[in-house]
């Protein structure tokens, strides 16, 4: 019978809505200046199916191998990505620097471009939610990792259609700082649980550690931030 691991769901619903939430948005910028963002949109589903179906087939040889081998690699995929999340979450609060400074915007472009900018969006933030996915399910927890993924896109479907007016106001810095801290934490719980530690509570020891996951990467950014020069603002 398959069981649903909540803090996997959580971690896996989490990181679905953090990366294709920019793929929704940058989609939606792609088309500022044009009457529909089909094109955009049709090229971002493309590069998502993609991805997608080579996760499918590596996600498959992954599952295969025994639990306990596993949660080291767990640990270590998700440090780096954590790693790599941050950087993109500093890139995203100097962005939104920039844009308060009156910084402009680029120029969209034509249909074919939107096409091949959806693509390339909706392949690359894909891929990094894979990262995640796959991580979870060599931990044991695919079954968890696919229901909240698919949680996770159907809210984003949902919210796009909702509000699709609105979708470039959503604000991506602090659902990465969210993110990246969440991905944090369960690398340094999974590494704990390789090496035989009990954590207090349990599972429910992680409500601390994404804490104060929060609290250090939120100081990072804030530090970094205040090392970068400000961007001078427009005339």
């Amino acid at each position: 019978m398959l069981t649903i691991y909540v803090p996997a769901l959580i971690v896996a619903f989490l990181i679905t809505v953090l990366e294709m939430t920019e793929v929704v948005a940058l989609v939606f910028a792609l088309a500022a200046d044009h009457s529909t963002v089909r094109h955009g949109a049709l090229g971002a589903v493309g590069g998502t199916s993609v991805v997608a179906l080579i996760a499918l087939a590596f996600g498959a040889v992954l599952i295969s191998f025994p639990h306990s081998y596993l949660l080291w690699g767990s640990a270590a995929v998700l440090s780096a990505f954590g790693v790599f999340l941050f950087r993109s979450t500093l890139k995203s609060y100097r962005r939104q620097r920039a844009a308060a400074s009156g910084a402009p915007a680029p120029a969209p472009g034509q249909n074919v471009a939107q096409f091949a900018g959806g693509f390339s969006v909706g392949a690359v933030e894909s891929t990094e939610t894979v990262v995640v996915l796959l991580a979870l399910a060599a931990a044991g927890y695919g079954f968890s990792a696919l229901v909240g993924a698919v949680l996770g896109g159907a809210l984003l479907v949902v919210v796009a259609l909702v509000v699709h007016d609105r979708i470039r106001r959503i604000k991506v810095p602090w659902l990465k700082l969210g993110g990246t801290a969440v991905i944090f934490s369960f690398a340094v719980f999974w590494a704990g649980e390789a090496a035989g530690l009990n954590w207090p509570g349990s599972d429910l020891f992680l409500i601390p550690l994404v804490t104060l996951g929060v609290l250090l990467v939120r100081g990072g950014v804030e530090l970094f931030l205040r090392r970068s020069p400000r961007p001078a603002p427009s005339a």
